[in-house]
């Protein structure tokens, strides 16, 4: 990339590194369309000259800063679960003057940004992360992540009334997926439903139930995705293993030793291994006998069994497909 300009990629081929938004996310500073805006706003200088557009690729060799402040190195992914009390916002700043999480979290916290958000008045499970790209993957509509919560509302609904929730139901012009809704009971004056959906709206859940006429009194999310709220008390914070982060994510984190480890997918298992004889995977055969000697010249041990190799009557064609051992069923080459 040239020092004069680093604005202009290589004329042909591309261009080295990774786009400059998703490095800053990297480093977490910030989502990347967060990290596009501050491009377009002029915060951002690569080499020593200030770049108004995200349509360009850094390298490790790149010097980048934001506020006129250097950009480390990215760490490794991490993410944490928090339980959000009540009375909080979701942002970084309040210009009401209203508490935030990020003013609750505890003081040895690094700079972390939230999976998606909760309003004021909702509580439960909230994600934080380090790295912008892991924000980007939970919260894309794309990916669907399923989201539930406890809601209690005030009346008695019926499952006429739940329908359009399930159908999906337009309000304020604004169309909502359809919702997993469940009434778990009545207690007084009040009803507690169990609502799962996968996108994550601006008080979608509130919005929906008063379109049919129900009012949301408390909401508590209960889990993002295969993340669960358990048994965390309000306002404390949990860090997930990174293995765990790894394996429900599906991305590469760095190991102690600064290598990158990729998740190995839960559906391959380790084969045991064969034992004498026994046909590889996806090589169709009978098992050799004793005395045999096997594709790489080894002799099967043992001693072969009486008669074995001389030819052997035909078996009538009604006594059907021989059986292989080892329990796998093979079609019979014998005729009749």
């Amino acid at each position: 990339m040239s020092q004069d300009n680093p604005t202009q990629p290589p004329k042909s081929g591309t261009p080295a590194g990774d786009r400059i938004a998703k490095v800053l996310a990297r480093a977490g500073l910030a989502s990347r369309r967060e990290a596009e805006r501050m491009i377009e706003a002029g915060r951002v200088r690569v080499n020593g000259v200030q770049i108004d557009s995200p349509a360009l690729n850094v390298t490790a060799a790149d010097q980048i800063s934001v506020d006129g402040k250097p950009v480390g190195d990215p760490e490794p992914p991490r993410m944490w679960l928090y339980h959000k009390p009540t009375g909080l916002v979701t942002t970084n700043r309040d210009e009401k003057g209203r508490g935030t999480i990020f003013d609750d979290l505890p003081e040895d916290m690094p700079r972390v940004m939230s999976v998606g958000r909760l309003d004021l008045n909702s509580e439960g499970l909230l994600l934080l992360t380090n790295d912008g790209e892991v924000k980007r993957k939970l919260e894309l509509p794309s990916n669907g992540w399923l989201r539930r919560y406890r809601v209690r509302v005030n009346g008695r609904p019926s499952e006429e009334v739940l329908d359009p929730l399930r159908k999906g139901i337009t309000v304020d012009g604004e169309k909502f997926q359809p919702m997993t809704v469940s009434l778990d009971r009545q207690q007084g004056a009040n009803a507690w439903l169990t609502v799962g959906l996968r996108e994550g709206k601006n008080r979608e859940i509130r919005r929906a139930m008063e379109a049919v006429h129900l009012s949301v009194n408390r909401l508590i999310r209960t889990s993002y995705g295969p993340f669960q709220l358990g048994e965390l008390k309000p306002g404390e914070v949990e860090e997930l293993k990174r293995k765990v982060v790894r394996d429900q994510l599906g991305i590469e984190i760095e190991d102690n030793s600064g290598t990158a480890v990729k998740k190995k997918p839960s559906h391959i298992v380790k084969r045991k291994p064969r034992k004498p004889g026994m046909p590889g995977p996806g090589r169709p055969g009978l098992p050799k006998e004793p005395g045999e000697k096997t594709a790489t010249g080894k002799t099967i041990p043992g001693k072969p069994k009486p008669g074995y190799g001389k030819s052997k009557p035909a078996r009538p064609a009604s006594d059907g497909p021989a059986l292989r051992k080892f329990g796998t069923r093979v079609k019979s080459t014998r005729k009749p």
